[in-house]
């Protein structure tokens, strides 16, 4: 198998919101939960470390998210700020909860902040000798309204977090997913701030208009970590996805394109509430998004997966062949029959995330 790299996964939302333990497994999470709202609200689980484990998951971008409070869900979305303060707070908390969990449980979690972290790391991944390995942790944050000014960026690197997306909604940087709009004066001057750290710009959920200006303004390096084709969704009923002007910017830039395996972001009008089956979406249909950026490319080198697994959504929304993050390995074959080498295959699946960090990590 392949080893995998996973771009984006909401581990520290989970484990606040839902009081979720990953070390457990996903079917153990399952039937700790039935007779729950958790998986009325959020899905049954698809992640644990012992699914990272049997998958070959090396990786994982570990968000810190909250939402603004026009977005709370109910009393269970416990994740949501109503000021720049709070929402600085609760960043920093689930910051802390990736220090606390990788503190305590070493053996099963790391940060990886460097490249010297991830030199140590994928060679333990390498050794067949092992049994078990840490998953590995990059931090990352999603939506930057927690970020209340470029001065406390040096605190941000300092603590780990190595990428920045400045967008959800729409931010005070950045038009986003459903509130469109350019980005702002106090975005421009934050991504100035950031290229002196390096910080990893995640273009995911911000509006065409504000990425195409972010690619245009942006010194440091580029990634989408979660995102699909708008291509190959037509009529798509919101600014989520990437239409090629925006993934090819993300190319040229030298940057990885994370696709994810949820059934609403790979078949236009999908929709669990209104009984539509996973079945309807087959894990081919991953494959040809990832097939569009390679496209795009010309070869395998930017495409990756950012599954945005227990982001909202669980087993009952993603593609039939998938009953926890191990499963996409399964997705080796379906880019054989589409013509993808092994070596392609191995790309996509970790080497592209795999590369892209030992060139922009912190030595």
């Amino acid at each position: 198998m392949s080893l995998i790299i996973d771009s984006h996964c909401d581990l520290a939302w989970n484990m606040l919101n839902f009081g979720r333990d990953y070390m457990r497994s996903a079917a153990e999470t399952r039937e700790k939960e039935k007779g729950t709202l958790t998986p009325e609200k959020n899905g049954d689980s698809l992640i644990g470390w012992p699914d990272y484990q049997r998958g070959r998951v090396a990786i994982v971008f570990s968000t810190l998210f909250a939402a603004p409070i026009r977005s709370k869900d109910g009393d269970w979305d416990k994740l949501c700020y109503s000021s720049f303060d709070e929402a600085h707070r609760l960043y920093l908390d689930q910051l802390h909860v990736y220090h606390k969990l990788t503190d305590s449980k070493p053996e099963h979690f790391r940060l990886i902040l460097n490249t010297k972290d991830l030199r140590g790391h994928i060679a333990e991944w390498w050794d067949e000798s092992k049994t078990s390995r840490p998953v590995g942790l990059v931090p990352l944050m999603e939506g930057a309204d927690g970020i209340r000014g470029e001065d406390e960026l040096a605190e941000w690197h300092e603590l780990g977090v190595r990428l920045i997306g400045l967008a959800w909604s729409g931010t005070r940087y950045a038009g986003g997913t459903k509130e469109p709009g350019p980005l702002t004066r106090e975005g421009r001057r934050l991504l100035k701030a950031m290229a002196d750290f390096n910080f990893i710009l995640d273009l995911s959920h911000m509006d065409e208009q504000s990425a195409l200006e972010a690619l245009d303004l942006y010194d440091g390096p580029i990634v989408a970590t979660h995102v699909n084709c708008l291509a190959l969704l037509p009529n798509f009923p919101t600014n989520r996805h990437f239409s090629d002007r925006v993934l090819r910017g993300v190319i040229e830039r030298g940057g990885v394109i994370g696709n994810v395996p949820l059934n609403s972001f790979l078949k236009s009008g999908w929709n669990r509430k209104n009984g539509s089956r996973r079945e309807e979406v087959p894990l081919d249909a991953l494959a040809a998004h990832m097939d569009h950026v390679c496209q795009l490319a010309g070869d395998s080198l930017h495409s990756g997966i950012g599954s945005d697994f227990d982001g909202g959504f669980g087993l009952q929304s993603v593609p039939p062949e998938i009953d926890t993050i191990a499963d996409l390995q399964k997705l080796i074959p379906l880019l054989a029959a589409r013509g993808y080498s092994e070596s392609d295959a191995t790309n996509i699946l970790g080497l592209n995330w795999l590369n892209f960090l030992q060139k922009n990590l912190p030595s």
